[in-house]
């Protein structure tokens, strides 16, 4: 019998299969591409290495717009997470949040706490510039982190990882994936 991996407010069982989530990956950048796109490049090599699906990713200007456009064309395309790198600094050309949050069917105010709380740590105080955000839009979870390395693999690695792991317990956000378009 495989003993439980421990995780920060719960645990992996790994005597469970993994169900892998067909997640895209967003960058969102005035600045980035293909080539200097490192936290997206971090981002899909740690959805593929946890053994989810990457079925799409992609870079888009830091235009409330297009980023709105990119998220539906992939909710649409039956895409179950998107999680986004960049624009939810304080500068005026940082617009992830507002181009995001009006597609939230439900906010998951939680994630914001949590990453702040995970960031505390490695950044300090420096946290407070960023407005990382999660919600539901039309079944498909979206997560939005700030754009650096490090605020990924904190992100992903401390937050968003486990949850998206169907061994994760006590709970985790894949069971409740069946139920997210009830009404």
């Amino acid at each position: 019998m495989n003993a439980p991996v421990f995780t920060p407010g719960g645990k992996i069982d790994t005597a469970k299969t993994l169900k892998p989530v067909k997640v895209a990956v967003l960058t969102i950048s005035d600045t980035r591409d293909e080539e200097s796109d490192t936290s997206g490049d971090l981002l899909a090599s740690r959805v593929a290495g946890a053994g989810h699906d990457l079925v799409a990713r992609g870079i888009v200007k830091d235009d409330v717009e297009a980023i709105r456009a990119q998220i539906l064309a992939w909710v649409g395309e039956g895409v179950e997470a998107i999680v986004s790198t960049g624009g939810t600094g304080i500068t005026g050309r940082d617009v992830t949040p507002e181009a995001v949050r009006p597609l939230f069917d439900k906010e998951i105010d939680g994630f914001s706490v949590v990453f702040h709380m995970v960031s505390y740590q490695s950044v300090g105080l420096s946290t407070l510039q960023s407005r990382a955000l999660a919600g539901i839009v039309k079944g498909c979870f979206v997560f939005c982190l700030p754009g650096s390395n490090g605020a990924v693999k904190d992100g992903w690695d401390k937050v968003i990882s486990a949850q998206l792991d169907s061994r994760h317990g006590p709970c985790n956000m894949v069971e409740l994936m069946p139920r997210l378009m009830e009404s």
